[in-house]
């Protein structure tokens, strides 16, 4: 009997983990083994391959969208929880009420920021342009628009997976990294504070940021539980 019970133990764990997850609603978007259902725009599309279950981000400046059938692809109010690793010098960003669009910066939705180390000061947990997780180096001047948090260090580690939790409901945004709130913000009527037009809340899909050819950026997970 304690063969028995010791053999099971590792299969119950992992039922009790899967029973966990669905309880909680959480839907993947991303399968681990391609890009289905995730749209590169058409400038530098070769930035996203998928090896060994993870979604590799390197290359020119490019989006990749959600175009997929949860909910056809539009969010209003959401949980959400990416898992990411960066690389040195790395910069990304995670986009949300945004739009497919054939190249440039998307003009529409906000971006959760993904850098550690880059040489732009907005580091991951930023709410980009509108409360920024700012790390200033020597000499370097805070950036023009939104609120600035200081920090001596970015919330994310270069080389070490961290969990992004983004969650949007109403009026209000919270982020959180690897479980510590970075921004609670709440949208004021007229619109954020922030020299980016866009940022604004509605409905729109989910994308991917590859920032420039020296970035390197990993995802393994990307789920949402639409609220």
């Amino acid at each position: 009997m304690k063969i028995y019970s010791l053999l099971l133990m590792p299969i119950l764990g992992t039922l009790a983990l899967a029973t966990v997850e669905a309880e909680e609603g959480f839907i993947e978007l991303f399968n681990g083994e391609n890009l289905d259902g995730w749209t590169p725009s058409k400038e530098n599309p070769d930035s996203y391959s998928v090896k060994d279950g993870k979604l590799i981000v390197k290359g020119g400046r490019s989006h990749l969208f959600y175009t997929g059938d949860v909910q056809a692809g539009k969010f209003k109010d959401f949980e959400l929880k990416v898992r990411a690793k960066t690389f040195p010098g790395a910069n990304s960003g995670v986009y949300f009420h945004s739009e497919y669009q054939n190249e440039g910066w998307p003009n529409k939705g906000y971006e959760c920021q993904v850098n550690s180390t880059h040489k732009d000061p907005k580091k991951t947990g930023s709410l980009y342009g509108v409360i920024n997780i700012l790390v200033l180096a020597e000499g370097q001047k805070q950036p023009k628009g939104g609120k600035h948090i200081e920090r001596d260090k970015a919330p994310s580690t270069d080389g070490e997976w961290f969990d992004y939790h983004i969650i949007v409901k109403g009026r209000d945004i919270e982020i959180r990294v690897n479980g510590e709130t970075t921004v609670k913000y709440s949208e004021p009527k007229g619109g954020p504070d922030t020299v980016f037009g866009g940022r604004r809340l509605s409905e729109g899909t989910f994308a991917i940021q590859a920032h420039d050819p020296d970035s390197e950026v990993h995802y393994e997970r990307w789920a949402v539980k639409p609220l």
